[in-house]
This record gives structure tokens, sequence and C-alpha cells, in this order.
């Protein structure tokens, strides 16, 4: 990486526009002086050594040249904006402005004012007229960060944006057009927002155009020993160390880990370890992992709590796949069995309806635990 490349965006508060491109070397994805990022939630470097990120990797490469809008979807921290700019450098934008705007972080009362500018007079304390963000971002890319957090309100006119390709300034009556890109993130499903009466239906469509799914950290284990050995380089360069190394059961703890956070946590406890570590070796004790587990909040629909069973159970299994159990299907399937039978009272027909299969298969599993006799 060239530690002495110029920051490539100015500052907003929570808004940049990009001045240079975006650095990727081989499967590594990063922001050029991350190290000025350290106060940020968002990820600042990403690595497509997964399969799944692989396949990421080449789902960007092909939506990246054209000039579709793109939603990105993905918890916090899993590197929406870095995938965002990455699709900006791969299109014939990328010598134009890259704008980040994060919705969640404009006031009702002034978000119109930010995303489509206003004229000198048009509310108080409009001194003088003012660009917004999407005239901003003409010619290049504009990425709304947080989408989901526009009011109802907003998400009309955006719409109208959308399909007008112009905008009108807050107190103006003549529009001005614009031609941009838009990439979208969120970190909820906008489907059940949708659902729910929170995000106009017709706004969704005209986003989701083309659609990025970015998996958790714990869904592509592939990427934790890259990413934490990338962490540790960087951490250990600004911190003036010598070279530092990860031993065998820091790694191992690693990778058991479920990372709530995501890349961001991770680059959070490597850089903790650093500091603590002693004889230029990161120890399994060095890693002060949350043991907090981030859980969205129960739907009240169908869908949304199967989605959320769901999740919960690929956590659990690949928990188990990365323990390296031996013999794990029988041990699945005997978890399986032995679960629904104190569901169910310990009533091994009642048992086999719930599962779906014949009641001598749920006997004989039983018979071969030990849960009930042979002759019972």
């Amino acid at each position: 990486m060239n530690n002495n490349s110029k920051p490539f965006f100015e500052f907003f508060p929570e808004q940049k526009i990009a001045k240079q491109p975006i650095e990727k070397q081989n499967n590594l994805l990063t922001l050029p002086n991350p190290h000025e990022l350290t106060t940020s939630i968002r990820a600042t470097a990403q690595v497509f050594e997964d399969p799944k990120s692989i396949a990421l990797l080449n789902q960007i490469k092909m939506i990246a040249p054209s000039d579709a809008n793109v939603l990105v979807i993905g918890e916090t921290g899993t590197g929406k904006e870095l995938i965002a700019r990455y699709i900006h450098e791969l299109s014939h934008r990328k010598d134009k402005p890259f704008v980040a705007v994060n919705c969640g972080s404009l006031s009702e009362s002034l978000v119109e004012s930010e995303l489509f500018g206003h004229e000198k007079g048009a509310f108080t304390g409009a001194f003088s007229s003012k660009a917004g963000w999407f005239e901003a971002a003409d010619t290049g890319t504009l990425f709304l960060d947080e989408i989901g957090d526009l009011p109802l309100s907003i998400q009309v006119k955006l719409l109208r944006v959308l399909q007008e390709r112009e905008v009108v300034r807050l107190g103006a009556r003549k529009p001005i057009p614009i031609n941009l890109r838009l990439v979208a993130a969120t970190n909820v499903r906008l489907e059940e927002a949708v659902l729910a009466g929170h995000f106009r239906e017709d706004l969704f469509y005209r986003l989701r155009v083309a659609h990025l799914e970015l998996p958790t950290l714990r869904n592509r284990p592939g990427d934790i020993l890259p990413l934490a050995e990338y962490f540790v380089a960087e951490y250990r360069r600004r911190l003036g160390y010598n070279d530092i190394t990860l031993d065998e059961q820091a790694k191992h703890k690693l990778l058991r880990h479920t990372w709530p956070g995501n890349i961001r946590e991770l680059e959070n406890v490597i850089h903790y370890a650093l500091l603590i570590c002693k004889n230029h070796v990161v120890r399994s004790e060095d890693l002060q992992l949350s043991c907090m587990q981030l859980q969205k909040p129960r739907e009240n629909n169908v869908y949304g709590h199967e989605a959320e069973s769901n999740s919960r159970l690929n956590d659990a299994l690949y928990q188990l796949f990365e323990t390296e159990k031996k013999d794990l299907y029988n041990h699945l399937e005997e978890s399986i069995i032995k679960a629904a039978y104190n569901y169910c009272h310990n009533n091994a027909t009642q048992t086999a309806k719930l599962l779906g299969v014949s009641r001598n298969i749920v006997r004989a599993r039983l018979i071969k635990m030990g849960a009930i006799s042979a002759i019972r």
C-alpha cells in the first residue's frame, strides 16, 4: 500500500466527496490513509478470499460498468461504503465526483435542503443559495447510506428526482438537470419496511435495479484471518512496532467468534491486542472479544420471524463447522431429535410428527442415544 498517498476525500459532517480513487491490491480493498479514519464506525478494509466474497467480487465487476442504480444490503461494519466506492471506481464515472451521504445523520427538518439544495430565503437561516448533494454528485456517483432512514415525505421527492433526472431546490421553481448514478445502502430488509409501511414500494423497485447482499464476517470465515493479518500489519506500522505475529490459539479464537460488529469489530480487537501483547506475539488472551450478540427485533410477520430463525440457525451451524467436530452429521441429527423429544415432553409420536419422519426412525435414534429403552 502507498503510505504517502494523499487523502482522497474532504470531510463534511457525515458526507464526503472523493478526490482520489480507492486502493485495490490483489484481493484487498482499502481506503487510502485508513489511519485517518480510526473514529469511523465503517469498515476501512475489505478482502475477497472466502468463496462467498469472491462471488460478491465477481458480481460487482458485472454490474459496475453500467449506470444501473444499485442497492447494497448488509449489516453495520460489513463494508458497504467500500463496495460503493469500488463500484464507482470500476465505472465510466470513475474520474467524476463520488459523494457519500449518511441519511441517518440528517435531521428531518434539513434533509430536503441537504439532498436537493435551497435558495436564499427558503427558510429561516437560509442566508444564501446552496447546492444539495445531488448537484454535488452531478456526472458522478451519489452514495446514500442508511437509505431506510429517510422520511416518507422525502422518499416521494427522491422518487421523482430519480424518475425525472432533475432536482428542484427548496424555495425554487426551476428544475436543475442532473446526470448521476445512485448507489444506496441499508442494514435493514427494505422488503419488510415496505410491508410495514415505512418505505415506499415504488422507490424500493426504483433503487433495486441491481442489488448486492454483503455477507456478514461470520458467514465468510475465509476472510477473517486475511483481514486480521492486514490489520496487524497496519497497526504495527502505525505504532512503530517490529514484526507482530498471531499465534495459533489466537487464530483459532478469531475463527470461532461470531463477529456481531463485523469488519469494524475485528479491526478494533486487533488494535487493542497490539497495545497489550508481549514479545511481539498476539496470544489468545490478548483478544478481548465481545460477548454481545446483536439480534434484530422480532418481527410480527411470519416472514420476519422465519428469516430471524434461519439466521440464528446459520450462525450456530457455522460455529459448529469451525470446531471441526468429528462425525458432525450424526451429532447434528442426534441434537435435533433430542431437542424435539424434549419439546414434545418425551412423546416419540409427537416428535416424529413435528420432524416429519416416521416414529420408528425417532425411536431407533432415541434407543441409540440411550434416551429410551429398547423394550419400551
